[in-house]
């Protein structure tokens, strides 16, 4: 035990020999993770004017007669320098800034070119550990202005901050090896600024995002995966709802890719016909009133009381009776096995619509009828939207969150940070 003591105090002592910490210009300098030929030179307080807090500020220079390389691997001398300034994290409770006077280079080409220093980045007020702090609490699910007024930064510098490196890994992104897209829409507001989001959706991840809602949004999606690496011929599968746009869309620049209609678009049509059909009834029959989820939701999920309602009230009722069986009925159509299997009950299924001579059913055998191809092609592929709809849940709290984008440039980004799964190259902050 002994000897175990001695040996941690020698390893301390060996400790502060090697790095000799005794001055607060050695300390910064290591904080900073200065190397040659850069320098801490002087360190001060100063109290901001207007908030009447002291600020940390740390000077940086560079050995004299030093040489910096370029692009093109030559070393060069310093031609003139530049005074700039870079916000930092905090020392304990004081906003810290470093200083330096950044040289200049002229390269063999007679070009005049700033020095890149290694703490931060070209052309941004900050450090790239500050950046990276910054990023980590947006990581933790904050909203960019609660992010801002922790930093006492403006929220502009903030996103302007998130907006660089969103925009560098998409652009260093890749997607070569998708063969199956899922396409939706969602609006960075309620009704305003709408998207389309597309995603991979073997890897459950966004891949591309244009604005707008139309075919020329699918025709912008193309083009941007074309730049990721993807040719349109390799994509064989695509999955969506019944919008005319995604379809002609789709069959415009993806002429390869079957078109599978998500079946959860498909039931929740099935449920507003069942929806329109309690509405006509409801007019002449008060006693409906207040029933509506009774027919809507799942048998298994109704209370004893809610089944016994259910029971006497499509006793009374014939025509809700008969649309309430034929909404149950149509459940068994995604559990058949095979395509033919399938087919054969959806015409079934069809010609008692027929017979039963209900409207708004009527209208929804309409809508199979117009896209029979793209329902089939669910007992092939079995795509659904149940990915698109797990990100769409991501995007729609990151919107209540932030109480809407009004910069669409914002939501695209925000978007392929919560569900592109990029890679990012900023420095790793811990909190």
């Amino acid at each position: 035990m002994g000897k175990d003591k001695s040996n941690k105090f020698a390893c301390k002592k060996y400790f502060m020999k090697n790095y000799k910490i005794n001055n607060s210009v050695n300390l910064f300098q290591l904080a900073l993770q200065l190397n040659d030929p850069w320098n801490v030179k002087e360190i001060y307080y100063e109290d901001d004017l207007e908030t009447k807090e002291s600020e940390l500020h740390i000077v940086i220079g560079f050995t004299k007669g030093a040489e910096f390389k370029d692009k093109d691997m030559l070393s060069y001398k310093a031609f003139d320098t530049i005074e700039k300034t870079w916000r930092h994290l905090n020392f304990f409770q004081f906003k810290c800034y470093l200083h330096c006077n950044v040289p200049r280079i002229q390269t063999q080409t007679g070009e005049t070119k700033m020095v890149d220093v290694p703490w931060s980045r070209q052309h941004s007020g900050f450090t790239l550990l500050f950046e990276a702090f910054a990023m980590t609490l947006i990581e933790k699910e904050m909203p960019v202005n609660k992010v801002a007024e922790l930093l006492k930064e403006y929220a502009q510098r903030i996103w302007t901050i998130f907006n660089y490196w969103i925009g560098k890994a998409v652009k260093q992104d890749t997607a070569e090896t998708v063969t199956k897209l899922g396409f939706d829409e969602t609006s960075s507001k309620k009704g305003h600024n709408y998207v389309t989001i597309a995603v991979d959706m073997d890897k459950s991840r966004v891949v591309s995002i244009s604005e707008g809602k139309g075919m020329d949004s699918i025709t912008d999606i193309k083009i941007d995966l074309e730049n990721k690496g993807v040719q349109p011929k390799q994509i064989e599968e695509t999955c969506m709802d019944l919008s005319p746009a995604f379809i002609g869309g789709v069959s415009q620049n993806f002429s390869n890719a079957t078109i599978c209609f998500d079946k959860f678009h498909i039931t929740k049509l099935l449920h507003e016909a069942m929806d329109d059909v309690r509405k006509l009834e409801r007019i002449n029959h008060d006693a409906i009133k207040g029933y509506k989820y009774v027919f809507l939701k799942n048998y298994k999920n109704l209370t004893g009381y809610q089944k016994g309602e259910l029971s006497k009230l499509i006793e009374l009722y014939p025509v809700l009776g008969t649309a309430y069986r034929l909404k149950e009925l149509f459940k068994d159509l995604w559990q058949m096995e095979y395509k033919e299997e399938a087919g054969a009950f959806l015409s079934y299924w069809c010609d008692l619509v027929d017979e039963a001579k209900i409207f708004p059913f009527k209208k929804f055998v309409n809508t199979l009828k117009t896209h029979w191809s793209g329902i089939m092609n669910y007992f092939d592929s079995r795509l659904t939207n149940g990915v698109l709809e797990g990100i769409n849940n991501k995007i729609q709290l990151a919107k209540r969150r932030a109480r809407g984008y009004r910069n669409i440039k914002n939501f695209i980004n925000m978007i392929y940070f919560i569900a592109g799964k990029l890679k990012f190259d900023y420095p790793l902050v811990f909190i």
